[in-house]
């Protein structure tokens, strides 16, 4: 199996590009924004392979590192989303925000994407949240861990409510002292009353 190129972009067209390597011409699919980084160079360009394998052929997406290879991955683990939706999610959005779209539920981001419509977009928030790989800095490690180790924002999500109100209620239980040590069920409760004006 192919995990990495090295060599000249020697053509593209939209997202297909033709990697020189030694003379041989590898077909990738990119995102249009690392190809357009790529064809600005001159020198040899590194691509991170994700190989996938039909009947009728074998299909090379090429990525610039290995945090959105493995992004790419991980989207097409989500059901639905095959390696074309795959690959338009990370050409129209950033993985850092796909990231934020991801973790903070923003369904109307995710919905940007083609062939997204916003049944899909629930499905990979929900199943996507905490699985995204980001590249390591210490305020989105903070981020992350935060929203891995707290389960409320997901619970209020599955119960049809949307970011800002989220983030209503998530002040409110600051505001009452109510941290991530609190049990969920209480946490929970406090939320829909502070959702319900109550």
């Amino acid at each position: 199996m192919i995990a990495m190129l090295s060599g000249r972009v020697a053509h593209r067209d939209g997202l297909r590009a033709i990697v020189d390597v030694n003379g041989v011409g590898y077909e990738v699919y990119s995102p249009g924004r690392v190809l357009d980084g790529w064809m600005e160079r001159d020198d040899t360009v590194q691509a991170f392979i994700a190989t996938r394998v039909r009947e009728d052929s074998i299909t090379l997406y090429a990525f610039p590192d290995e945090t959105e290879r493995k992004a790419f991955d991980v989207l097409t683990s989500v059901t639905g989303v095959g390696p074309k939706m795959a690959l338009s999610a990370l050409d129209t959005l950033s993985l850092g925000d796909l990231v934020g779209a991801v973790e903070g539920d923003d369904i109307k981001v995710l919905s940007r994407i083609s062939g997204v419509g916003g049944k899909t977009a629930k499905r990979m928030a929900l199943e996507l949240k905490g699985k995204l790989p980001m590249s390591f800095s210490p305020a989105a490690a903070r981020t992350r861990a935060k929203a891995a180790q707290d389960p409320l924002p997901l619970a209020l999500a599955q119960l049809d409510y949307g970011k800002t109100e989220i983030d209503r209620a998530l002040r409110a239980l600051e505001e009452q002292g109510l941290g991530i040590d609190t049990p969920l069920q209480g946490r929970l409760q406090a939320a829909l009353r502070a959702l319900s004006g109550s």
